[in-house]
């Protein structure tokens, strides 16, 4: 039994993704997003995704209200294939998105890679595509370890103070869906100023970013 790669993944989508788009101009975050191949047309993918209700979402191609749960509406818009999303981008590596939403302008994807070099392969295509891509979380799968999820990355690459910062955003639900703490409370939980929380949550996501790519 081979050993895959489970990723969660932040990307800046840059204009390319228009639930991102709808999303940040509702101030919104997304849910239940689901995609698929428009029938009789495989040029064409049919995307439907849930936002908030009391609002009028905007985006670069035509939405459609297609069901209304009271507190959250669910859209519909069909595009053509190769535009250059993140998602697509993903699965040019036979790496079938599993989970998917938008929040704060970005666009959080989680697939399962078969091995190390898909995953580097990956992840250097979709930074060469987009201005930011934060890697959030990495689980390799082990058949004869006694967990079935093992940490992959190497947190020895952190400073104490990184990992300090990392673990308490971790635990005050920073890094959740939606957040349980902004980046301000987060900074005087730590006794430091936003500004230096932000500079030490970036440079410990280039150090494990770094590491997965081998760098």
């Amino acid at each position: 039994m081979g050993s895959g790669i489970r990723a969660e993944i932040r990307v800046a989508a840059d204009g390319t993704c228009p639930i991102v788009e709808a999303s940040s101009n509702l101030g919104s975050p997304s849910y239940t997003i689901a995609r698929g191949v428009t029938g009789g047309a495989p040029d064409r993918v049919n995307e439907e995704f849930m936002l908030e209700s009391g609002g009028d979402p905007e985006a670069s191609v035509e939405l459609t209200e297609i069901f209304d749960y009271g507190a959250k509406t669910m859209y519909r818009f069909s595009r053509e294939r190769g535009r250059g999303c993140p998602c697509e981008t993903v699965e040019l590596f036979d790496c079938p998105i599993i989970d998917l939403h938008a929040r704060d302008g970005s666009l959080y994807l989680v697939f399962h890679a078969t091995d190390m070099e898909t995953l580097q392969e990956t992840i250097v295509t979709l930074r060469n595509r987009y201005s930011a891509v934060d890697v959030r979380r990495l689980l390799r799968s082990e058949h004869d370890a006694p967990e079935d999820d093992l940490v992959l990355l190497d947190r020895s690459r952190l400073t104490e103070r990184q990992r300090e910062v990392l673990e308490t955003a971790n635990s005050m639900g920073y890094f959740e869906h939606p957040k349980g703490a902004n980046a301000g409370e987060v900074a005087d939980e730590l006794g430091i100023t936003t500004s230096t929380f932000s500079e030490h949550l970036a440079a410990s996501q280039s150090k494990l970013m770094d590491a997965i790519l081998d760098i």
